[in-house]
């Protein structure tokens, strides 16, 4: 699937929020702080080494010139039984020490297809007194984007590609598969090499902002003065429960500093 045009990242009202929104930043989690015991830790489930898999194994592998010549000899007369172990074993081991530097090391933020979902307000958006960024995903930061897929199963891990292609991208399936419980996130990440991290975005990168139902009026105050600093074409929607449906709906809202609106003997 192509990345959409906008993504949208829920947040609550606290000290690193309203940090990272000033300096117009996106912070790189640790995947160890997630709230999912199976996300980014999936244990490593291999596909099994079929025999054609094999004889291109051996065929690799004997042809390399790095690799001695009593292993070459080995490859040539162990059973097939004991070369799949072999390999099996190799293969796993590698894979799961690249699991645990990611899970170690990687900074991950996530994102949603969509702004107005009631548990992702409850989970993500401070139970309702958070806010949500919109990005326009144009801007050169978002071009590494993962989709998130949701599977019943986990994913197993090909050891033919793994070894004769040293190929442990498709490894990053592991890092961006969840349980089928969590689609209604329809999630996209962005996956850094270190963990802690500020992404800084262009201003020009944040389209919209959207204030939860029960988002403090004075924090909705402050939220707007930063971002009207920064872009005064960012639009701001104020969010109410849905009285026909089980959303969020926003309704679109012009803002005006409090101290002009009370000059203005608006307030």
């Amino acid at each position: 699937m192509a990345i959409p045009e906008h993504i949208y990242k829920y947040e609550s009202i606290n000290a690193y929020s309203l940090k990272n929104l000033k300096a117009q930043s996106i912070y790189m989690s640790s995947p160890l702080l997630f709230n999912d015991p199976y996300d980014c830790a999936l244990s490593t489930v291999m596909k099994e080494i079929s025999d054609t898999d094999l004889d291109k194994l051996i065929s690799h592998y004997v042809g390399r010139e790095d690799v001695p010549e009593p292993v070459k000899k080995q490859f040539l007369t162990a059973t097939k039984d004991e070369l799949k172990d072999m390999f099996f074993r190799a293969s796993k081991s590698a894979i799961e020490q690249n699991v645990q530097q990611f899970l170690e090391l990687r900074g991950v933020s996530c994102f949603s297809e969509k702004m107005d979902d009631l548990l992702m307000w409850a989970h993500y958006g401070g139970c309702y007194r958070g806010f949500c960024l919109e990005f326009r995903t144009d801007s050169e930061m978002f071009n590494k984007l993962r989709q998130i897929h949701y599977s019943s199963d986990i994913p197993r891990v090909d050891v033919a590609t793994c070894l004769i292609e040293n190929d442990f991208d498709h490894i990053a399936d592991l890092y961006c598969t969840k349980s089928i419980n969590w689609q209604y996130e329809r999630e996209w990440r962005l996956i850094h090499q270190k963990a802690g991290t500020l992404y800084v975005y262009p201003s020009e990168a944040l389209k919209a902002i959207y204030f939860g139902p029960n988002t403090d009026a004075h924090m909705m105050e402050i939220l707007c003065l930063i971002i009207q600093g920064q872009n005064p074409q960012v639009e701001f929607w104020r969010g109410h429960l849905s009285k026909s449906e089980f959303k969020v709906e926003f309704e679109k809202v012009d803002y005006m500093p409090h101290v002009v609106a009370k000059e203005l003997g608006l307030v």
